[in-house]
């Protein structure tokens, strides 16, 4: 998204995999912090561009995560090639660490930090070999995740920086910041619109079939084909992978504490955006 993309790097992740990467017209990268619906808006995307409930392949291979270490590039970018379909592909980068390309839409999730937060910590429980959160009580762990606490893959500033950058790019036409509570709520609404701005076009008869399969409910029982090495790979549980999807884990906290939260989430994003994040959705 800048000139010379910031390179984001960790244990298991490298941005500057992008920098080599051979873009299409009509690409999609769908950017997101960990469990604020990356694998529910691949999902949608994947229903989309193939327009029936069962895809031909399971959800990872058809979306890889191209940051992720575990394959090497060539190898990946030669799998991605291959694919006949409009691509769409995942990362945890936020846009100024991509490469920017006008015929690339640029699909951004958010999620009350909060809600997030308790569910990463139920995430890193699930992971068969990654760390646990640092003492597995949300209230223990709150304050460093505040500060960026570099214990947690996801802390309060890496996510609000994250949102911020994509909310000062959102009148762009290839950018599209999409809310899991949005989601939640009104699930039909949000997929006519992603299809809308990506310029899909779906037949009215298609679009009950694949709104059901969209579903909460429906992907958890679908965990196998969806979830990344499911029976084998990083979860004990890949039914947990998605185990709540509605708002309201932010209410495990005390008043103490969300207002330590706001405070501190004042001072890492606009008031604009902060309004747009923390707004109630009225359900439909």
């Amino acid at each position: 998204m800048s000139p010379t993309p910031v390179r984001y790097r960790s244990r298991e992740e490298d941005s500057a995999r992008w920098l080599s990467f051979p873009f299409r017209p009509g690409d999609i990268v769908i950017s997101t912090r960990r469990r604020t619906g990356t694998t529910w808006l691949q999902m949608i995307c994947a229903l989309l561009i193939f327009q029936r409930p069962e895809l031909p392949a399971p959800l990872w291979h058809l979306s890889p995560w191209l940051d992720h270490l575990v394959m090497p590039p060539g190898m990946l970018y030669a799998q991605l090639a291959a694919q006949p379909h409009r691509r769409f592909i995942k990362t945890h980068t936020p846009l100024d660490g991509l490469p920017y390309y006008p015929y690339v839409t640029y699909v951004v999730s958010a999620r009350h930090p909060l809600d997030m937060f308790v569910s990463l910590q139920h995430h890193l429980e699930n992971m068969a070999d990654g760390p646990p959160s640092p003492s597995g009580s949300p209230h223990d762990d709150l304050a460093r995740w505040l500060d960026g606490d570099t214990a947690f893959p996801e802390s309060l500033p890496a996510a609000m920086w994250h949102l911020t950058d994509a909310w000062s790019r959102r009148f762009w036409p290839n950018v599209l910041l999409v809310h899991y509570d949005d989601l939640v709520v009104g699930l039909e609404a949000q997929m006519r619109y992603l299809a809308w701005r990506l310029g899909i076009a779906v037949p009215e008869a298609q679009w009950p079939g694949l709104v059901a399969a969209a579903g909460f409910d429906q992907m958890r029982d679908r965990a196998g084909h969806l979830v990344p090495g499911s029976g084998h790979g990083p979860f004990r549980d890949s039914t947990a992978f998605f185990r709540r999807g509605t708002p309201g884990a932010r209410e495990v906290f005390t008043a103490e504490e969300v207002a330590r939260y706001q405070a501190k989430a004042a001072g890492l994003a606009p008031p604009d955006l902060l309004e747009w994040l923390h707004a109630p959705r009225a359900t439909t």
